[in-house]
C-alpha cells in the first residue's frame, strides 16, 4: 500500500513501522510539493541579500565557515555533500535505513530545508521498493550525521542537477538518530513481550507461589508502570495449576514486576523521544518560510544535528536489557540447582549438562552488563567540529544489550521447558502455545547430547520473532490481550 505524507505530524511510530520494517513505500501530497517550491523561491530571493551569510550555502563548510563564496563556488559546494562518504564497516539493517529515509523527509516537507518539490519527491521514491545504498554503523564520529547521510544520499545528489542548498539538506540534522531510537523502541516492545512469556515460564517451571504477582499490590504500590506488569504477567498465569511452592520465592522472582514495570516506563519514555525526533525538523542551517516581517524568510545556525535525547533514552533501554539478563541469569541458576528440579527424576549426568546453562547465562549476561556502560559525549575534531554525536554508538550498545538478553531468554525457555509438565495438563492456558514451539526448537534433554546448536536455533527463533510483522509475531497472546485491556 502506498502511504501519502503531507505533514511530518503524520510520522508516527506505526507510520515508521509500515515504511521501515514492512517497506511499504511513500508519496509526498501536491500540496506539500507545492508548498515546498514556494519556500525553495522565497529562500532564493532571500541568497540576493548580500547582508544575508548562509552557512554552507553563502559560506564554505566547517573551518570554511568564514570564507564568502562566489555564485560559482556555490553551485560547486552543492556536490560537495555527495563526498563525505568516509566512514566504513558493518552496515546498518535495510529497515534502519529506510527508517532514515522517511525522518529526512520529516526534515522537507513544510518548507524548513529549502528544497524543491523535485528533490522532496525524489527522496520519497527512494523508498519504492529499491535496494538503498549501504550505510554503516561504525566509524560515524562526526559531530552530526554527514559521513553516513553522504553515503545514503550521495548517489542521488551526484545523479540528478540539485541546486543551492540542496546536498546540505541531505546530509544534515539528525534524522539516524531519530529512526535509531524508533527501530530500538518498536524491537523492544516484541522483546518485552518476549520477556514476559519467558519469566512466567520460569515461574510455573519454579512453582513459585503468584502472591508476587496480584492484583492488590496495584493499589499499594500505586504506580501505572508496575500496575501494567503485573496485569500482563497475571494473564499469562491465568489458570496456573495448584500445587505451588508453600514458601516465598527468591528476590529475582519477587521483584519481576518492578523491573518490568521499569521497562515498562523506560519504552514509554523513549517512545516519546521517538515520535519527536522522527517529526523533528533538525537541519542546519535551518530555514523558516516568510512571515510577518520577513517577506522572503530567514535563516538560523542551530544544533539540531545532535539528538541528545534519542542517545539517552538508547542508554535507558540498554541498562533495562542488563537488568533483565541479570534477572533470567538468576532464575536459570534456581531451575538448574534447586531442590524441586533435581527431585524431578532427571538422570545426574542430564542434570550435569543442564548446569552448563548457568555459565552460558553467567557470559551474555556479563557483556550485557558491558554494553550498559554510561555514554558520554565523544570528543570531537578542531575547530567548529569539536562534539561529536554518540547516536550511532548508543544504538549499538543498546542491540548488543539487547542480544545479549534474547540469548539469556532462550537459555531460561529452554530450562525452564525441560521442567514444566510434557502435556498441556498443568500449563497455564496463555503458555502453551509458547511452550510447544520452544520445545521444537530446544527439545528436552531426554538423552546427554551437546546442545549449543539447539540453543542458537532457538535464539534465532527469539529474534525472528522480535522482527516479525506484527501479525506473524504471535508471541505470548496474553501479553499483548493484557496491553489491550488496559
Amino acid at each position: 500500500m502506498v502511504l501519502r505524507l503531507a505533514s511530518r505530524s503524520q510520522i508516527t511510530l506505526d507510520f515508521f513501522e509500515r515504511v521501515a520494517w514492512q517497506g511499504e513505500p511513500v508519496r509526498i501530497a501536491p500540496t506539500a510539493l507545492a508548498g515546498a517550491d514556494a519556500a525553495r523561491a522565497a529562500f532564493l530571493r532571500l541568497l540576493e541579500n548580500p547582508e544575508v551569510t548562509v552557512y554552507g550555502v553563502t559560506s564554505g563548510y566547517g573551518e570554511r565557515a568564514a570564507v564568502r563564496l562566489g555564485r560559482q563556488e556555490r553551485r560547486q559546494q552543492t556536490w560537495a555533500a555527495a563526498y563525505r562518504a568516509a566512514s566504513f564497516g558493518e552496515p546498518l539493517p535495510e529497515r534502519v535505513v529506510r527508517g532514515i529515509v522517511l525522518a529526512r523527509l520529516a526534515n522537507l516537507l513544510e518548507g524548513h530545508a529549502a528544497v524543491s518539490g523535485r528533490l522532496l519527491a525524489a527522496v520519497a521514491e527512494l523508498l519504492d521498493r529499491r535496494t538503498l545504498p549501504s550505510v554503516p554503523l561504525q566509524g560515524n564520529g562526526g559531530s552530526g550525521e554527514i559521513l553516513a547521510l553522504s553515503h545514503l544520499f550521495g548517489p542521488l545528489i551526484e545523479s540528478r542537477d540539485f541546486g543551492e542548498k540542496e546536498g546540505l539538506a541531505l546530509i544534515n540534522g539528525s534524522p539516524c538518530a531519530a529512526a535509531l531510537i524508533a527501530d530500538a523502541v518498536l524491537a523492544t516492545r516484541s522483546r518485552l513481550r518476549l520477556a514476559y512469556a519467558v519469566f512466567a515460564l520460569s515461574v510455573e517451571a519454579l512453582r513459585a507461589p503468584l502472591d508476587a504477582y496480584d492484583a492488590a499490590l496495584e493499589e499499594l504500590w500505586g504506580d501505572e508502570y508496575e500496575a501494567r506488569a503485573l496485569q500482563r504477567l497475571r494473564v499469562l498465569l491465568a489458570d496456573a495449576p495448584p500445587g505451588r511452592r508453600p514458601y516465598q520465592a527468591p528476590v529475582s522472582y519477587r521483584i519481576l514486576p518492578r523491573v518490568l514495570g521499569q521497562a515498562e516506563r523506560v519504552l514509554e519514555a523513549a517512545s516519546r523521544t521517538a515520535t519527536e525526533s522522527l517529526r523533528s525538523v533538525s537541519d542546519n542551517p535551518v530555514y523558516l518560510p516568510p512571515s510577518a516581517g520577513y517577506p522572503d524568510g530567514r535563516v538560523l545556525s542551530t544544533g539540531g544535528y545532535h539528538n541528545a535525547a534519542a542517545s539517552a533514552a538508547l542508554h535507558d533501554l540498554a541498562v533495562c536489557w542488563a537488568d533483565l539478563c541479570q534477572l533470567a541469569e538468576r532464575h536459570v541458576e534456581h531451575l538448574v540447582f534447586n531442590a524441586t528440579a533435581v527431585s524431578s527424576g532427571t538422570p545426574s549426568d542430564r542434570r550435569e549438562l543442564l548446569r552448563l546453562l548457568m555459565m552460558v547465562a553467567v557470559g551474555y549476561a556479563e557483556e550485557a552488563r558491558g554494553a550498559a556502560q554510561p555514554l558520554v559525549l565523544p570528543r570531537g575534531g578542531p575547530g567548529q567540529n569539536d562534539v561529536a554525536s554518540p547516536a550511532f554508538l548508543a544504538w549499538s550498545r543498546e542491540r548488543a544489550a539487547a542480544e545479549c538478553c534474547v540469548a539469556v531468554l532462550a537459555l531460561l525457555a529452554a530450562g525452564a521447558c525441560h521442567w514444566l509438565p510434557a502435556t498441556e495438563r498443568g500449563l497455564p492456558p496463555q503458555l502453551v502455545q509458547f511452550v510447544a514451539e520452544t520445545r521444537e526448537h530446544f527439545p528436552p534433554l531426554t538423552e546427554p547430547r551437546a546442545f549449543g546448536g539447539d540453543l542458537a536455533n532457538l535464539a534465532e527463533h527469539f529474534r525472528m520473532l522480535v522482527f516479525a510483522r506484527p501479525v506473524d509475531r504471535d508471541i505470548a497472546d496474553g501479553a499483548a490481550e493484557a496491553d489491550e485491556a488496559e
